[in-house]
């Protein structure tokens, strides 16, 4: 299954063979790359070991490319990319910023699928946001 994930705002290309990478900052303002699983609910992730953070931290993350926050509008500890599948549909993923948080979503409209053990954290406002 061939995947792809862009930024919603420039619309480059943020997957590299088996990763996602994201410029992400901490709220103490340290700066640094992460790199997260393509696949929706793999929640593994590599970073440099010198950029430090802990489980419950707030990251903000931003396009590599462009540099604009991938922030979602639908809360404000949730970031937002679009996933292109094979047959060129377009999805909203959002995940949470919040390290060691497992809430992922895929919406089409008004369907959603929802991954991670956390994601019952955010589905209220999702779900308010949502055109039904």
């Amino acid at each position: 299954m061939s995947l792809n994930y862009v930024c919603p705002h420039c619309n480059g290309y943020l997957n590299l063979e088996d990763c996602l990478v994201f410029s992400v900052e901490t709220k103490d303002k340290k700066k640094g790359l992460i790199s997260l699983h393509p696949e929706l609910g793999n929640y593994e992730f590599k970073k440099h070991p010198g950029f430090d953070f802990q489980a419950g931290d707030e990251l903000e993350f931003y396009c590599p490319i462009c540099h604009e926050p991938l922030s979602s509008d639908k809360h404000k500890k949730l970031a937002k990319v679009i996933m292109i599948d094979e047959d060129n549909n377009r999805y909203d993923v959002l995940f949470s910023k919040v390290a060691g948080e497992k809430s992922t979503y895929k919406i089409e409209g008004e369907t959603m699928e929802i991954f991670g053990d956390d994601s019952a954290e955010y589905l209220d406002f999702i779900n308010l946001s949502m055109n039904f």
